[in-house]
């Protein structure tokens, strides 16, 4: 186990991810300390697994919220949280062991580097990602791009990253969206708004099979219309934000 960061914690938005759940944060504690789990109204039983867990590892927080609220909710609840205790960075990753823990120290070093830089994965796909979720991510990643006048952002999607906290707060506490499936992919174009650069840094992705455990609730159609009814908002709010965004490029860069 590592000695407990006072500054960055991971934090683990979890809902209804099946036994999977506790072999991805056994393995990010092994990786870093400490861990926060949010467990985002799952009725699957998880929560009870993870607070057992917590029972006997000091460097494991759960956080039960009552009922289903979305990513970007169980986000932000436990971002309040962290600042409250004094951590300025958290580093988020899905519960269903898609992501790769092993990369947590790295992602907190390149943090710990650029404390005011987001830092995000960039996802390398392996043979068994679905070829329509691996090319219909380029669309949101070529809208984010233009929405942000070409600050860099390799994926807008991937939930692997290292956030500062007070910035990300603020830009949530701005809007009454993120709160859902939205959350990745608005929160790095406001925060890119915002004046936080990214760090892109390659991190494989693993899409595991009903077989072996896998578990997504990404629904093809309501969430592709989620991101194109955010993009369109987005694209307005660049349109307001140009002057700002031309002078930052032409002066600050």
């Amino acid at each position: 186990m590592t000695a407990p960061s006072t500054t960055h914690l991971v934090l683990i938005p979890s809902y209804n991810p099946g036994r999977k759940v506790l072999a991805t944060v056994r393995a990010a504690r092994a990786q870093w300390t400490p861990v926060w789990v949010v467990v985002d109204g799952s009725n699957d039983g998880s929560a009870d697994w993870l607070q057992a867990e917590a029972e006997q590892d000091p460097g494991l927080r759960v956080i039960v919220l009552p009922h289903n609220q979305g990513k970007g909710s169980a986000v932000l609840h436990g971002i309040t949280l962290a600042a409250q205790a004094g951590f300025t960075h958290a580093l988020t990753m899905d519960s269903d062991g898609q992501h790769p823990e092993t990369l947590i120290p790295d992602f907190m070093a390149a943090s710990q580097a650029r404390p005011a830089a987001m830092v995000l994965g960039k996802p390398v796909f392996g043979a068994e990602a679905p070829a329509l979720r691996v090319n219909g991510r380029k669309v949101s990643n070529a809208w984010a791009n233009l929405e942000t006048l070409g600050m860099g952002i390799g994926d807008s999607l991937y939930g692997f990253r290292v956030y500062p906290i007070a910035p990300l707060m603020r830009v949530m506490h701005g809007t009454r969206f993120m709160r859902r499936f939205d959350f990745d992919p608005e929160a790095v174009v406001r925060l890119c708004w915002a004046g936080v650069r990214p760090v892109n840094i390659d991190a494989p992705v693993r899409y595991f099979s009903a077989q072996e455990g896998g578990v997504s609730h990404f629904k093809y159609l309501r969430d592709n219309v989620l991101l194109t009814w955010m993009h369109t908002r987005l694209f307005l709010g660049f349109v307001l934000r140009l002057p700002l965004l031309l002078w930052r490029r032409l002066f600050s860069d």
